[in-house]
């Protein structure tokens, strides 16, 4: 999710202003997720004439956020270390592929998860000038064709595609839902700037996104921190719909590899039920 925190020690190695916003476009990209960011902000019914400050403000940073978007193909792979509800763990090899299309106006990240035995795959598309497209699948067999590193929509995903209350699933069994891998909070209506504050010692605006239409498993509402200088995603708190705290979402560490700085690790809780995800990469030099 470009859902990602700037640890102490990367803003002393990041240095000025301008290595801070390089270092969070790769740190964002990096994610796939995450990610983080991403696509481009959807359509509201309200005019800015009927808007208040605070929410014209919060329409402006999530389309900020929505407009970065990686300039190269690259590929993580790493795996899902997930804790669930009864304190038993497991494993999930996991791949991400960001792809960089040829167009300015959009572009992919691809997810693979699981085994020879169970696979599971996820294609998120990014587009400057509509909402993300989301296409999931489970399934044992078939593996997603790629042609030039760009995944195809071919029939495998075009009877997969899931929006809606669909997009709050799990992906590969783990915290992470599908709707947390396009940072589709961002793409809701209702933004508004709640406050200045501090994050892991970064200043940063509170923004909070709120979803018009909640499934009753999904979420009603997240908070995010954003650094006001690098525009990263420092940390974020998702809520139920009955308004309670359900997930918090932050990472862990950022490496540099060759020459770019990358997530090293994110991580998912469910405060309520107890589970934990954590997305580790393997961050290696090529």
């Amino acid at each position: 999710m470009k859902i990602f925190r700037l640890s102490s020690s990367s803003e002393e190695k990041v240095g000025s202003r301008t290595r801070t916003r390089t270092t969070t476009r790769r740190i964002l990209a990096s994610g796939t997720l995450a990610a983080i960011l991403l696509a481009a902000f959807g359509a509201s019914a309200q005019t800015t004439n009927t808007l208040s400050d605070s929410e014209i403000q919060g329409q402006q940073l999530a389309q900020k956020l929505l407009a970065q978007q990686p300039t190269a193909n690259f590929t993580n792979t790493g795996v899902l270390q997930i804790r669930d509800s009864h304190g038993k763990r497991s494993e999930v090899p996991v791949k991400c592929e960001t792809v960089a299309t040829l167009s300015n106006a959009n572009w992919e990240s691809f997810y693979q998860a699981g085994t020879t035995n169970q696979t599971f795959t996820l294609l998120v598309i990014h587009s400057a000038d509509r909402s993300n497209q989301y296409f999931y699948r489970t399934n044992s067999a078939e593996n997603v064709p790629i042609l030039m590193d760009i995944p195809i929509l071919g029939h495998l995903f075009r009877s997969a595609q899931v929006s809606g209350a669909e997009l709050m699933s799990p992906f590969a069994g783990s915290d992470f839902w599908v709707a947390d891998l396009g940072l589709e909070f961002l793409h809701w209506p209702g933004q508004k700037i709640l406050r200045g504050d501090t994050a892991r010692g970064r200043l940063c605006k509170v923004l909070e996104s709120t979803n018009p239409n909640p499934s009753p498993n999904g979420y009603s509402r997240v908070l995010c921190w954003i650094d006001n200088e690098a525009l990263g995603i420092v940390e974020a708190k998702a809520y139920d719909a009955q308004n309670k705290l359900l997930k918090e979402f932050y990472p862990k560490d950022i490496k540099k590899v060759d020459g770019q700085w990358q997530v090293g690790s994110m991580e998912i809780d469910n405060v309520q039920t107890g589970s934990r995800t954590r997305l580790e990469f393997d961050l290696q030099s090529k």
